[in-house]
């Protein structure tokens, strides 16, 4: 069962992200301060959930939170700059876009850059513990996966509809046989056969 609140002191958002492990495409991360008392007996950790579940529950989180926001970082950035770092700047970007100012952050994970003048905890698997936090991963995948849906239309041959630009063996092979795409990161090695397949 999911927890409301790390602590009870200061206004409290949670962070996560989504798209770390994919090939192509932006990392998106949302930002979300649900009320004190919101609860909804599905909501839990993105991967956990269906997807008509999850577009479901991001109407039900827009409609019902104090503040939430969304933030990018392209695949050019993440080649600049590293993907762990994009992850914290996409983290960063939400939170500077949230009405709200939160006091404290709770992120999914065991790292994260200091946000200016807001204390954080780190989380490992948080968005299975905290509603904030599952309401955030909720946000940041749909979101991602509607972006790759919009660019699928481009460049059908790598799946991207069905893949979400994990590096499935399908999109591996595409990759091989087509070369990159201009959403493909290029520091991210596609012929490594040690990526993991995501099928």
């Amino acid at each position: 069962m999911l927890l409301p609140f790390y602590q009870d002191e200061f206004l409290e958002a949670g962070c996560d992200e989504a798209g770390r492990g994919c090939l192509a495409g932006p990392v998106f991360a949302a930002a979300v301060i649900l009320p004190k008392d919101f609860d909804h007996p599905l909501l839990n950790d993105s991967k956990q959930i269906k997807e008509k579940d999850r577009y479901s529950l991001r109407t039900e989180i827009e409609e019902n939170a104090l503040a939430f926001a969304v933030g990018i970082v392209d695949h050019q950035e993440i080649d600049k700059i590293n993907i762990l770092n994009a992850s914290f700047l996409a983290m960063h970007r939400a939170i500077e876009k949230l009405r709200l100012q939160p006091n404290f952050l709770i992120i999914d994970g065991n790292r994260f850059k200091t946000y200016p003048n807001i204390k954080h905890e780190c989380i490992v698997k948080g968005d299975g513990k905290y509603f904030s936090i599952a309401a955030a991963s909720i946000l940041a995948k749909t979101y991602r996966d509607d972006f790759m849906e919009k660019i699928d239309q481009e460049y059908p041959i790598y799946q991207w509809k069905k893949n979400k630009g994990y590096p499935t063996s399908d999109h591996r092979k595409a990759v091989i046989k087509s070369g990159l795409s201009p959403y493909h990161r290029k520091t991210f090695r596609i012929t490594n056969p040690q990526l993991p397949i995501f099928d």
